[in-house]
Parts: structure tokens; sequence; C-alpha cells
């Protein structure tokens, strides 16, 4: 078996394709997720369901485009780690904050009547 030395200067193609009817598949779904989150407001849901319901469809939207449209289903876990940590990591910490401001004016609400 003879080896085949490549010239240093010849660029390495490792690009990965991925089959078109997976995205249309993605497209597709993302099109009944949006269709949904409209039937929410169409059908006059109201409170917390509501807001569960817009929050999950949301949810399940963004995460179909990350994973396929921005590839992170096919990257290692180290870039998916650093690029949806700091994110996460921010979510908690604006969720503290909102607590905080609602302990704050409920005080201020008792307080200052």
């Amino acid at each position: 078996m003879e080896h085949v030395a490549t010239p240093a200067s010849a660029p390495q193609q490792h690009a990965q394709q991925h089959p078109i009817g997976l995205y249309f598949k993605i497209w597709g779904l993302l099109f009944v997720l949006s269709t949904l989150s409209y039937l929410v407001d169409y059908f006059h849901f109201q409170g917390g369901l509501r807001w569960t319901l817009i929050l999950l469809f949301m949810m399940l939207k963004a995460g179909l485009i990350v994973a396929v449209f921005m590839h992170m289903a096919w990257e290692r876990m180290a870039l998916v780690c650093a690029i949806l940590i700091p994110p996460g990591a921010l979510m908690v910490l604006v969720g503290l904050m909102a607590s905080e401001a609602n302990y704050t004016n409920l005080t201020r609400l008792l307080f200052f009547r």
C-alpha cells in the first residue's frame, strides 16, 4: 500500500453536506410552530397558559434554527457550550434581577402607602 503525500499548500476540504430534504422538513416544522403560535392569539388564550404556549413555541423555533440552520447539531460539544452557556448565564442573571425588582416594588408598595 502506497502513501501519497499531499502538498502542504493544498487546502483540506472537510465541508459537511446535509440533505436538502432536512432543511425542507425543518422549514415545514417552523411553519407549523409559527401557525400554532398564531393560533394562541386567534383562540384568545389568556393568562399563564397563553404565555407558556408562546414561550414554548418560541423556544422550540429558536432551538431548531440554532441546531439546524446554524449547524450546532453537528459541532463539537466544546463549541456548543462556548456559544450557548454565556447567553444562558445572562438569562439566569436577568431572571434574578427581575425577581429582585419585583421584591423591591412589593416592599415599596407595602411601606410607602
